[in-house]
C-alpha cells in the first residue's frame, strides 16, 4: 500500500516540477533583451574635431567640469599610450579630443 502512494507522490513532483520549468522557461524567452557589452561608438573620425567626438572620445559629457576632462583624458591615455603598445594616431586623437573640451584648439591638431 505504501508504494502506490510513494510512486503516485513522485509523478506528481515530477508533474509539478515540469510544468514550473516550463513557465520559467517561457518568461526567460520573453524578457527584453539587454546589452551585455559597452556599446561603444561605432564611426571613423570627422575631419576636424567636435565637441560631440571629442565627448565620445574622453566617454563624458560635453558638458563637464575641467576637472573631469582631465581625469578623463588621463585614464584614456594611459590604457592607449604609445609606449605601452598603443597607437600613435590614437594618441594624437586622445590629445586632441581634450584641447577640444578645454576650449584650446584651433583647428585640426591631429598630427595625422
Amino acid at each position: 500500500m505504501v508504494t502506490p502512494l510513494i510512486g503516485g507522490a513522485a509523478v506528481a513532483a515530477a508533474a509539478y516540477a515540469g510544468r514550473y520549468g516550463i513557465t520559467a522557461w517561457q518568461a526567460w524567452k520573453a524578457r527584453p533583451p539587454t546589452a551585455r557589452l559597452r556599446k561603444f561608438y561605432e564611426g571613423g573620425f570627422q575631419p576636424t574635431m567636435t565637441r560631440r567626438e571629442a565627448a565620445l572620445i574622453l566617454g563624458v559629457r560635453e558638458s563637464v567640469p575641467i576637472t573631469k576632462v582631465r581625469e578623463a583624458h588621463r585614464r584614456v591615455m594611459v590604457a592607449n599610450h604609445p609606449d605601452a603598445g598603443g597607437s600613435h594616431y590614437l594618441a594624437s586623437k586622445i590629445n586632441e579630443a581634450k584641447e577640444t573640451l578645454l576650449g584650446r584648439t584651433k583647428g585640426s591638431g591631429s598630427a595625422f
